[in-house]
């Protein structure tokens, strides 16, 4: 549906432009709301600023429409507490006496426009149009520079044993080729650094490496994440960004990293395998052929030749991106390499403290069985750095068989890991704890995690972590 005020699409199916309306007066909250949701948008209606906020933490919105004077909190209270948010809306302040200072303070405070009473209905709909365009904008040009962000550091495969090291020679023969590879093995192995690792070594470091996880795509999803999605469409995935340039075309000259492949929708593995045959791929913005200049790494920890056999694998596929094979091992299977990577993970959580490990705790961490391999071992030294009160970190830090912790999650819901955690338990503690020191500001704890602000947000939806009562920020 357009609109001759702006020419602008109206998301149709599953994604309508997402808007609350907080306003007081109950009638004239309920003519915008009606007026609105007959335009096509997605509507929620509260009638103060205490009902308002705790929605906008709860639920994603493009757009807010926020009354000055209400009940609990005014709404330039509202928009200053929720621009701290990981994704807040635009907001558009409306007020009953609108006055300079007010609209300065709104504008001051990151709205995007404001609106004095009484006002058109058609002015304030296109004013919300021309808000979710904004926001597309930002989100688009966010989305974008992080995928594109490089690591100031070079990629590191540290390791000492022999096997491994034997493997990553071969790595460092065959990363120049621009033919497909497959990385194998079990979760937490360093799948997702070996892509690195080859992108560094093929000779063209400064290119744009693009990681794409399978797992958040459906059937629906996967065409716009590859290709891009079409003129005047949006993504229906709540945390990603709405985007017309697809994977393929963001990582040309570079690699195309397809993380958890097994999960790829069959119908875009199909889509795949005609572009590895023809070298070249059409945008779904345009008709204009494009060469295929990314060179493509996929990993997964199942087996892609029983996926086959169920229906799940494009056999095709399967022999086309596994041109080339690397397996990596298990920690278990490589423990010399346990205490070098201890200290390793150790020394970039420290922060400078020169923490180190005693000798109990280094023997603890040979005996462990690492279930969750390399990656149970990053958190576990994360979390060590944090709850270490020495210099060195004692087995009484580690959340290990036989250590014992003395720190909880706090209100964030997680209690302390005992003996055998899972990886998912210990992850859920580190970041639980992360948040309840930061008080729940979500950015600084996600700087403290080494995570990004959306990575984190998935995970506070992921683990079912509740804001603690009482905190606004």
């Amino acid at each position: 549906m357009t609109t001759p005020a702006t020419g602008s699409v109206v998301p149709a199916g599953e994604s309508p432009i997402r808007v609350l309306i907080a306003e007081d007066e109950a009638h004239l909250g309920a003519i915008l709301q009606q007026f609105m949701t007959a335009r096509g948008f997605r509507v929620r209606m509260v009638r103060d600023g205490r009902s308002a906020l705790e929605l906008l933490r709860r639920e994603l919105f493009d757009v807010a429409l926020l009354d000055v004077v209400m009940p609990e909190l005014d709404g330039l209270e509202v928009l200053r507490l929720v621009r701290e948010e990981l994704m807040p809306p635009e907001v558009i302040v409306i007020t009953g006496n609108g006055t300079i200072e007010t609209a300065m303070a709104a504008l001051k405070l990151g709205a995007y426009d404001f609106l004095s009473k009484p006002y058109r209905m058609a002015e304030i709909e296109a004013l919300v149009r021309r808000a979710w365009e904004k926001r597309l904008l930002v989100r688009c040009n966010r989305h974008l520079a992080a995928r594109l962000h490089r690591e100031e550091t070079p990629s590191v495969f540290l390791t000492q044993y022999a096997p491994l090291r034997a493997v990553l020679a071969m790595v460092h023969q065959f990363a120049a080729s621009p033919l497909p590879v497959l990385v194998t093995g079990e979760a937490g192995t360093g799948k997702r650094l070996l892509a690195r690792v080859l992108h560094d070594q093929g000779g063209r470091p400064e290119a744009p490496f693009i990681r794409v996880d399978c797992e958040t795509l459906t059937a629906a999803t996967a065409f716009d994440e590859l290709f891009g999605a079409p003129t005047g469409a949006e993504s229906t995935a709540d945390d990603s960004a709405d985007r017309a340039v697809g994977a393929l075309e963001l990582a040309a000259g570079g690699t195309l990293y397809l993380e958890h492949v097994h999960a790829l929708p069959i119908a875009a593995q199909a889509a795949l395998c005609r572009i590895l045959d023809d070298g070249a791929f059409v945008p779904r913005r345009g008709e204009r052929r494009v060469p295929l200049t990314a060179r493509l790494v996929a990993s997964t920890a199942h087996d892609l030749a029983a996926g086959v056999a169920k229906g799940t694998v494009h056999e095709g596929f399967l022999h086309r991106v596994a041109s080339m094979r690397v397996v990596l091992p298990a920690l278990r299977d490589r423990p010399v390499d346990v205490v070098l990577l201890a200290h390793h993970f150790l020394a970039a959580a420290s922060r400078g403290r020169g923490l180190r490990l005693s000798d109990e705790a280094a023997a603890t961490l040979e005996r462990h069985p690492w279930p969750g391999n390399v990656r149970e071992l990053q958190l576990t030294m994360q979390r060590a750095a944090l709850v270490a009160k020495g210099a060195a970190v004692q087995v009484s830090d580690l959340a290990l068989a036989g250590a014992s912790t003395g720190t909880g999650a706090g209100t964030a819901g997680a209690g302390s890991t005992g003996a055998g955690a899972s990886l998912d338990d210990l992850e859920r503690q580190h970041i639980a704890e992360a948040l309840e020191r930061t008080g729940w500001h979500q950015g600084r704890a996600a700087e403290q995690l080494g995570i990004s602000p959306k990575t984190l947000y998935r995970k506070i939806r992921e683990y079912g972590f509740k804001r603690p009562s009482g905190r606004n920020t």
